[in-house]
Order: structure tokens, then sequence, then C-alpha cells
């Protein structure tokens, strides 16, 4: 008997295995390269320099955010454009507000006041800090199924539905949780 048959079966199993190994390795490649191409990733972590909530870093969180919580949204595009024209935030970064008001609640907005269930939560500004007249959101009703009203925390100067009105909740990208703020 001869050791060359052996020796050429041994290496031509290697080489099955390594070509079995390669295929899986760009299949791989090629499923991630899909999700990336065709899936909506979505931030883990962000960190807010804006002052609608507290400086920090803010781990986004599955699951429905309720009253008062703080969420990551991506605003309406007509806001995303104004946003960005008057450089309040660059077109590709979500908001950071709290939610104010959710479907079925009452929300008016009567002269400069914003009020939620009867009560003023806020109050709007006719001019931003260079002097620019601010859009006004001008209703009062009941807040739609799939409808949030947001407030920011600096409720002086916070660009939110004060002045864009209500946000669909689908643009709601996560609840915000702080693991570290100054």
């Amino acid at each position: 008997m001869s050791r060359r048959p052996t020796i050429h079966l041994i290496g031509s199993h290697l080489r099955r295995i390594r070509a079995r190994k390669t295929i899986a390795m760009a299949t791989m490649g090629l499923a991630l390269i899909g999700f990336a191409a065709f899936g909506k990733p979505s931030p883990w972590l962000v960190w807010n320099a804006s002052a609608s909530a507290p400086v920090g870093l803010y781990r986004v969180a599955s699951g429905s955010p309720a009253l008062g919580d703080l969420v990551l949204v991506r605003p309406p595009k007509p806001v995303v454009d104004l946003a960005a024209e008057r450089f309040y935030l660059p077109s590709n970064v979500p908001l950071v507000k709290h939610l104010a008001a959710l479907a079925g609640e009452h929300v008016c907005a009567f002269g400069d006041a914003i009020i939620i269930g009867g009560e003023i939560v806020a109050r709007r500004l006719a001019t931003d800090t260079q002097h620019r007249p601010l859009p006004w959101w001008n209703a009062c009703r009941k807040l739609a199924a799939a409808e949030v009203f947001l407030l920011g925390s600096d409720k002086n100067r916070s660009f939110d539905s004060r002045y864009f009105g209500p946000v669909p909740t689908e643009n709601i990208i996560g609840r915000l949780v702080p693991l570290w703020t100054e």
C-alpha cells in the first residue's frame, strides 16, 4: 500500500473544509451588507449636547415610551429643513424631547400659551435668538391615535411641538435612558 493516496485524500478533505469556511464567511458578509443596505439600523447610544435635555450620554431603550419620558425622535421633513436652514440642528440629527402629551390628550395653542389638559405647560416665543420669526402651531384639539406632543427640557428656548405641532408616533426612535449627564 502506498501512502500517497492517503495524503491526497487528507489534502482533498482539508481543501473542502477550507472551501466551506470560505463560502460560509462570504455568505455572512453578504448578509451583513444586505442588512446594512436594506435594514434601518437605530442608534444604541446618543450623546446629547443640546439644551433640550441635560448634556450627556443616553442609551436608546426599546419598548413604548410613557408620558414624560425623554425620547429620540425624527422630526417631520419640513421641521428638519427649517432646523437645518437656521442651524438649530443638522438635518441628519434626531431631536431629544420629552413626551408632553400622548394620543387622546387635549392640546391647545392659544396666544403664546401651550395648554395640555387645561393647564398651561409652556409659553412660545415670537422669534428665535437671531430675531427670526418662529412658526407657531395653531390648534386646539385632541391628539390622534398615532400622535404625540413634544417639549424640550428648556421650555423657554427649545424648538419643539410648540412651533411645529404634534409628531407621528412612528417617528419615535426610542426612549432615552441617561447613563451619564452633567
